[in-house]
């Protein structure tokens, strides 16, 4: 198959990560021809001048009202000339070889979307390298979105996701829902007799730029929109959604128990902990990040342990609609 890709980057207020993720394009090893798509979501602070430095680089710059990240996606798609879809968060850094093996991928298991896992940089802070461990680590709920190698149960996620041109019209892109888009996105693809793969060798290093107090919003809000995703695709809900709620909830249990002089509860949780800290330190070699990863981990499972319990138990007990109960995490087209 002859690619025309066009990468998809809507940004909002980031012309500092717009700068570095355009600076890992330029080192790009992929000779043929590609096109940059970039969606100014409606910021006040402005990246044109950002993209204006990199005339090298084949851009085209858009500016519309905000309609946040899907809607913008889909804005990008339909301006794009190419007929296949790489989609970006503007807090990523490409390696050099990314473009080159995506394409040797595909051109050896055609799939109409893929998506990629994300990585540290060597240049990103101890609580971003601690964060990135807790969101892609093997022992925590990170590791199912990075590790599944199943082509028709593998789910990408829009920091790093290729769809078809196909595939796009077809399934009319992303919905209004945030965050949760992605994911929903890859239901309606597999519904429409599409399939998905991963691509581990095509990572990104995500830089989440956020605090610990952001990570947990963020992560609250994964929690709260997977019920909402399971009560619109019941064919997809799965146990492991609970296991941090459960995790939680069995936590506590286990501090009563140990009160109560049966602490062999607890011991396992100890157990636990000490093996992502074991296991942090390995990846990471700093005990620093290590033990900041036992905080990343734990404010992860709180977070979207509470988040899914929350919405799960007003879903159930309430006639309206997703969209009524939680207007927040949807916006308005």
């Amino acid at each position: 198959m002859n690619f025309l890709f066009s990468f998809i980057v809507p940004v909002y207020n980031r012309p500092n990560e717009i700068r570095e993720l355009l600076q890992s394009l330029e080192q790009q090893t992929y000779t043929k021809p590609y096109e940059i798509v970039i969606v100014e979501d409606g910021s006040t602070i402005s990246s044109e001048e950002e993209v204006s430095r990199f005339s090298s680089l084949p851009i085209s710059y858009y500016k519309k009202e905000n309609s946040g990240p899907g809607d913008s996606r889909n804005y990008g798609m339909r301006k794009a000339k190419g007929n296949y879809f790489i989609v970006l968060d503007s807090d990523c850094i490409l390696p050099s070889h990314y473009l080159e093996t995506a394409e040797a991928s595909l051109q050896k298991d055609y799939v109409d979307c893929y998506g990629g896992p994300d990585a540290a940089h060597e240049s990103f802070s101890t609580v971003q390298k601690a964060i990135n461990y807790a969101m892609t680590s093997f022992f925590t709920t990170g590791g199912i979105r990075g590790g599944k190698k199943a082509v028709d149960k593998f789910q990408p996620r829009s920091f790093n996701m290729g769809i078809s041109k196909e595939a796009f019209e077809q399934t009319g892109g992303y919905g209004n829902i945030h965050p949760g888009e992605d994911p929903d996105l890859t239901i309606r693809i597999w519904n429409n007799g599409f399939t998905t793969k991963l691509i581990p060798e095509a990572y990104v290093y995500h830089k989440r730029r956020i605090d610990w107090n952001k990570f947990y919003i963020q992560v609250n809000k994964f929690g709260m929109v997977r019920p909402i995703l399971n009560k619109w695709h019941p064919e997809t809900a799965k146990i492991t959604y609970w296991f941090p709620a459960l995790f939680c909830f069995g936590f506590l249990v286990s501090l009563l128990a140990s009160f109560l002089g049966l602490p062999w509860f607890l011991y396992c949780y100890s157990l636990y902990f000490t093996l992502l800290f074991i296991d942090s330190l390995i990846k990471n070699k700093s005990i620093v990040i290590a033990f900041l990863s036992l905080v990343a981990v734990t404010i992860q499972f709180v977070g979207y342990g509470y988040g899914f319990l929350k919405s799960t138990l007003t879903l159930n007990s309430s006639k309206k609609t997703a969209q009524e109960l939680f207007p927040k995490l949807f916006f308005k087209l």
